[in-house]
C-alpha cells in the first residue's frame, strides 16, 4: 500500500513538473506519520529539525501538489493557517476546534452521519462528502 501511494505521489509530483526528492518524500512522511494538524511553518521546522536541507518554497509547494491531489486534507479552523493532515491511512472524521486553545479532536459519530444521510435525503439529494468542523469552547463548570 505505502509503495503505491509514492508511487501515485512521484507520478502527481512529475505531471506537475517537479521531481521526487528526499525532501519531498519528507514533507509526505511528515503528515502520515503524525496525529497532528500542522501548518506549513511547522512542517518546515520539523523537517529542520532531522537535519534535513528543505526550503520553505518546497514544502508549501510540494503541500498544494499533495493537496490538489487528494493525498492531504487542508484545514481551515479559523485563525488565519491552514493546517494539514493526510488522507490516505485515516478513516473518515470530523473535527471539533477549541477556540481558546486551538486543539483540533478528531472524532466520528455514527448518529451524526446518519442525521446527514436523512437531511440530505428528505431535500432530495444523496451525501457525496462532507466537511464538518465544530468550534467549541469549554464548558464553565
Amino acid at each position: 500500500m505505502k509503495e503505491d501511494i509514492i508511487f501515485r505521489i512521484k507520478k502527481a509530483l512529475q505531471d506537475e513538473g517537479f521531481r521526487f526528492t528526499k525532501q519531498r518524500k519528507a514533507v509526505w512522511d511528515e503528515l502520515e506519520n503524525s496525529n497532528d494538524h500542522h501548518d506549513a511553518d511547522k512542517i518546515y521546522e520539523n523537517i529542520k529539525l532531522k537535519n534535513l536541507s528543505v526550503s520553505r518554497a518546497t514544502v508549501y509547494r510540494t503541500l498544494d501538489v499533495l493537496a490538489k491531489n487528494k493525498f492531504i486534507r487542508k484545514l481551515d479552523v479559523g485563525d488565519g493557517r491552514i493546517r494539514y493532515e493526510a488522507k490516505t491511512s485515516k478513516d473518515h472524521h470530523d473535527h471539533m476546534i477549541c477556540l481558546e486553545t486551538g486543539k483540533i479532536i478528531e472524532f466520528f459519530d455514527e448518529d451524526l452521519e446518519n442525521l446527514q444521510d436523512k437531511i440530505a435525503k428528505k431535500h432530495g439529494y444523496k451525501v457525496i462528502r462532507h466537511n464538518h468542523q465544530l468550534f467549541v469552547k469549554p464548558i464553565e463548570k
